[in-house]
């Protein structure tokens, strides 16, 4: 029988590991490198979580997440890393104790509790100079900060005002302005006589009647026939004109 030395590499090298002792063949596989394999960061890990809760309750504005308590990753490499975030509580909050499991390529690496620190950082607007009650809204008396939107909840967001808006009340230069501050400026307005448009199917007819309440855009008002004297509850759709649907 010829020695190793004497065989074909490939085959020698085949026959090297068919002789090996089961042991030495396992260590060999489990310790071999995986191709494209990488560790786990915890910014990758409050990356994903922040994702995740942005869409759980449709955030707008950068979400940020950290871990509150230290947090170890998985002690192991992955081709792909994937998170479930569950057990999130009704309302997003600055502090949140969720569930976090992490799966390295499918398989279930880590899994439990953990606290985390939730940032929502957005523009809202801040009162550059005082601002008069029923004054229509204009961007040009405001100015634009970055707040923590988990912090300043009622502040409006930057994104929010045009000329349906009107003030509600005074507001002083240097605060936020809050939703309790802007309101939807009123189309209909109480004891104005109104157009009336009512459609059933393809049948439309017109009239007029009186606005018993005011009402912006999209809002149900209650209107009265002059004729009947019959109230009629109706939809604000533009300046002065409001639509029934039998």
């Amino acid at each position: 029988m010829r020695n190793l030395a004497q065989l074909p590499i490939r085959f020698a090298g085949a026959l090297a590991l068919a002789l090996a002792s089961p042991l030495t063949r396992a260590a060999t596989a489990d310790t071999a490198p995986l191709a494209d394999a990488m560790p786990l960061s915890q910014e990758t890990v409050s990356s994903a979580m922040a994702a995740s809760i942005a869409e759980h309750y449709s955030l707008e504005g950068d979400v940020r997440v950290e871990f509150l308590r230290a947090w170890t990753a998985p002690d192991k490499v992955a081709r792909k890393w994937a998170f479930e975030v569950s057990d999130l509580p009704m309302m997003p909050s600055s502090s949140m104790l969720v569930h976090l499991k992490v799966l390295a390529d499918g398989a279930v690496a880590s899994e439990g509790p953990v606290t985390v620190r939730v940032e929502l950082m957005r523009d809202v607007w801040v009162v550059r100079q005082p601002l008069t009650s029923g004054a229509p809204f204009e961007k040009t008396e405001l100015d634009v900060r970055r707040v923590d939107g988990l912090k300043e909840r009622d502040a409006v967001p930057a994104s929010v005002g045009d000329n349906s808006y009107v003030y509600t009340r005074a507001v002083q230069a240097g605060h936020y302005l809050t939703w309790h501050d802007l309101g939807r400026r009123p189309l209909v307005r109480k004891g104005d006589l109104v157009d009336v448009t009512a459609s059933e199917g393809a049948l439309s007819i017109s009239m007029k009647a009186l606005a018993m309440q005011s009402g912006a855009q999209g809002d149900a008002v209650t209107i009265r026939n002059i004729e009947s004297h019959k109230d009629f509850t109706a939809i604000v759709v533009d300046e002065n004109h409001v639509q029934i649907h039998f």
